[in-house]
Protein backbone atom coordinates (compact mmCIF):
# COMPACT_ATOMS: atom_id res chain seq x y z
CA UNK A 1 0.00 0.00 0.00
CA UNK A 2 1.42 3.43 -1.03
CA UNK A 3 1.44 6.59 1.29
CA UNK A 4 0.63 9.51 1.01
CA UNK A 5 -2.17 8.95 -1.29
CA UNK A 6 -4.51 11.50 0.27
CA UNK A 7 -1.69 13.99 1.71
CA UNK A 8 -0.35 14.87 -1.63
CA UNK A 9 -3.94 16.73 -2.86
CA UNK A 10 -3.15 18.67 0.77
CA UNK A 11 0.06 19.82 -0.64
CA UNK A 12 -0.50 20.72 -3.80
CA UNK A 13 -3.96 22.55 -2.31
CA UNK A 14 -1.43 24.49 0.44
CA UNK A 15 0.92 25.33 -2.37
CA UNK A 16 -1.67 26.80 -4.52
CA UNK A 17 -0.46 24.28 -7.02
CA UNK A 18 -3.77 23.37 -9.80
CA UNK A 19 -4.21 20.03 -11.11
CA UNK A 20 -6.07 18.14 -13.19
CA UNK A 21 -6.74 14.67 -11.99
CA UNK A 22 -7.96 11.59 -14.19
CA UNK A 23 -8.82 8.42 -12.67
CA UNK A 24 -7.86 5.42 -14.84
CA UNK A 25 -7.55 1.75 -14.40
CA UNK A 26 -4.31 0.78 -12.82
CA UNK A 27 -1.31 0.92 -14.82
CA UNK A 28 2.22 -0.24 -14.41
CA UNK A 29 4.52 1.20 -17.20
CA UNK A 30 4.32 4.31 -19.46
CA UNK A 31 3.35 1.77 -22.18
CA UNK A 32 0.09 0.88 -20.34
CA UNK A 33 -0.26 4.62 -19.81
CA UNK A 34 0.05 5.11 -23.65
CA UNK A 35 -2.25 1.96 -24.15
CA UNK A 36 -4.84 3.67 -22.54
CA UNK A 37 -5.37 6.09 -25.23
CA UNK A 38 -7.14 8.60 -22.70
CA UNK A 39 -6.68 12.44 -24.20
CA UNK A 40 -4.17 14.01 -21.32
CA UNK A 41 -2.63 17.32 -22.43
CA UNK A 42 1.67 17.13 -21.31
CA UNK A 43 4.35 16.00 -21.12
CA UNK A 44 4.13 12.15 -19.38
CA UNK A 45 7.63 10.96 -17.64
CA UNK A 46 9.64 7.91 -16.75
CA UNK A 47 10.40 7.61 -13.14
CA UNK A 48 13.25 5.49 -11.86
CA UNK A 49 13.94 5.06 -8.50
CA UNK A 50 18.13 4.34 -8.62
CA UNK A 51 20.75 3.46 -5.93
CA UNK A 52 24.31 3.88 -6.14
CA UNK A 53 26.49 0.47 -5.74
CA UNK A 54 26.94 1.06 -1.97
CA UNK A 55 23.31 1.35 -1.71
CA UNK A 56 24.07 4.45 0.74
CA UNK A 57 22.84 7.16 -2.17
CA UNK A 58 19.60 7.26 -3.48
CA UNK A 59 17.89 8.89 -6.55
CA UNK A 60 14.74 9.80 -8.42
CA UNK A 61 15.09 10.11 -12.27
CA UNK A 62 12.82 11.81 -14.07
CA UNK A 63 13.12 11.50 -17.88
CA UNK A 64 10.48 12.10 -21.08
CA UNK A 65 8.46 9.06 -21.56
CA UNK A 66 9.79 8.31 -25.01
CA UNK A 67 13.91 8.21 -23.91
CA UNK A 68 15.55 5.05 -22.35
CA UNK A 69 18.08 6.12 -19.32
CA UNK A 70 21.25 5.27 -19.59
CA UNK A 71 22.52 4.35 -16.19
CA UNK A 72 26.27 4.30 -17.14
CA UNK A 73 26.74 7.48 -18.74
CA UNK A 74 24.23 9.13 -16.16
CA UNK A 75 26.72 8.18 -13.19
CA UNK A 76 29.46 9.73 -15.07
CA UNK A 77 27.44 12.55 -15.11
CA UNK A 78 26.51 13.09 -11.93
CA UNK A 79 30.25 11.59 -10.30
CA UNK A 80 28.76 8.19 -8.90
CA UNK A 81 29.57 4.34 -8.51
CA UNK A 82 27.46 2.52 -11.02
CA UNK A 83 23.84 3.35 -11.02
CA UNK A 84 21.42 0.24 -10.36
CA UNK A 85 17.27 -0.18 -9.71
CA UNK A 86 16.84 0.08 -6.05
CA UNK A 87 15.36 -2.69 -4.47
CA UNK A 88 10.90 -3.09 -3.69
CA UNK A 89 11.94 -2.11 -0.49
CA UNK A 90 14.29 0.46 -1.04
CA UNK A 91 11.64 1.75 -2.94
CA UNK A 92 8.92 1.47 0.15
CA UNK A 93 11.47 2.91 2.59
CA UNK A 94 12.69 5.81 0.95
CA UNK A 95 9.48 7.03 -0.67
CA UNK A 96 6.53 5.28 0.35
CA UNK A 97 5.48 3.53 -2.96
CA UNK A 98 5.49 0.27 -5.18
CA UNK A 99 6.61 -0.71 -8.17
CA UNK A 100 4.35 0.81 -10.62
CA UNK A 101 3.49 3.64 -8.81
CA UNK A 102 6.94 5.86 -8.74
CA UNK A 103 6.27 9.37 -8.83
CA UNK A 104 8.24 12.40 -7.87
CA UNK A 105 5.19 12.61 -5.83
CA UNK A 106 6.64 10.29 -2.97
CA UNK A 107 8.92 12.88 -2.03
CA UNK A 108 6.71 13.43 0.71
CA UNK A 109 7.06 10.36 2.30
CA UNK A 110 11.17 11.02 2.33
CA UNK A 111 11.41 12.72 5.88
CA UNK A 112 15.43 12.67 5.72
CA UNK A 113 15.98 14.44 2.59
CA UNK A 114 18.23 11.97 1.31
CA UNK A 115 16.72 11.03 -2.37
CA UNK A 116 18.58 13.27 -5.00
CA UNK A 117 16.33 14.10 -7.68
CA UNK A 118 17.57 14.17 -11.58
CA UNK A 119 15.85 15.88 -13.87
CA UNK A 120 16.23 15.18 -17.49
CA UNK A 121 16.60 18.65 -18.83
CA UNK A 122 14.38 18.09 -21.75
CA UNK A 123 11.34 18.49 -19.70
CA UNK A 124 8.99 20.76 -21.29
CA UNK A 125 9.85 23.85 -18.47
CA UNK A 126 6.72 25.76 -20.03
CA UNK A 127 4.13 22.92 -20.58
CA UNK A 128 2.23 20.92 -19.06
CA UNK A 129 3.56 17.93 -16.93
CA UNK A 130 2.06 14.09 -15.76
CA UNK A 131 2.48 12.11 -12.85
CA UNK A 132 1.00 9.80 -10.42
CA UNK A 133 -0.59 11.19 -7.45
CA UNK A 134 1.24 7.86 -5.01
CA UNK A 135 -1.12 5.94 -6.75
CA UNK A 136 -1.68 4.13 -10.16
CA UNK A 137 -5.02 4.60 -10.66
CA UNK A 138 -4.99 8.18 -11.41
CA UNK A 139 -2.50 10.69 -13.02
CA UNK A 140 -2.32 14.49 -12.37
CA UNK A 141 -1.99 17.13 -14.66
CA UNK A 142 -0.11 20.02 -13.72
CA UNK A 143 2.29 23.40 -15.19
CA UNK A 144 5.88 22.15 -14.76
CA UNK A 145 6.28 25.51 -12.99
CA UNK A 146 4.43 24.48 -10.30
CA UNK A 147 5.81 20.68 -10.30
CA UNK A 148 9.28 22.40 -9.79
CA UNK A 149 7.50 24.51 -6.56
CA UNK A 150 6.74 21.23 -5.49
CA UNK A 151 10.34 20.17 -5.79
CA UNK A 152 11.67 22.88 -4.02
CA UNK A 153 9.37 22.71 -1.39
CA UNK A 154 10.01 18.60 -0.51
CA UNK A 155 13.44 20.06 0.25
CA UNK A 156 15.09 17.15 -1.66
CA UNK A 157 18.05 18.11 -3.89
CA UNK A 158 17.72 19.06 -7.45
CA UNK A 159 20.02 18.48 -10.58
CA UNK A 160 19.27 18.95 -14.39
CA UNK A 161 20.58 16.02 -16.46
CA UNK A 162 21.31 14.71 -19.95
CA UNK A 163 19.73 11.72 -20.72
Amino acid sequence: MNKGKEKIYSILNELNIKYIKHDHEAVYTIEEVNNLQLDIEGQHCKNLFLRNRKGNIHYLLILCDEKMADLKALAKEIGSTPLSMASEERLYKHLGLTPGSVTPFGLINNSDKKVNVLLDKDLKHDGKINFHPNTNTATLTIDYKDFYKFLQWSENEIREVSI
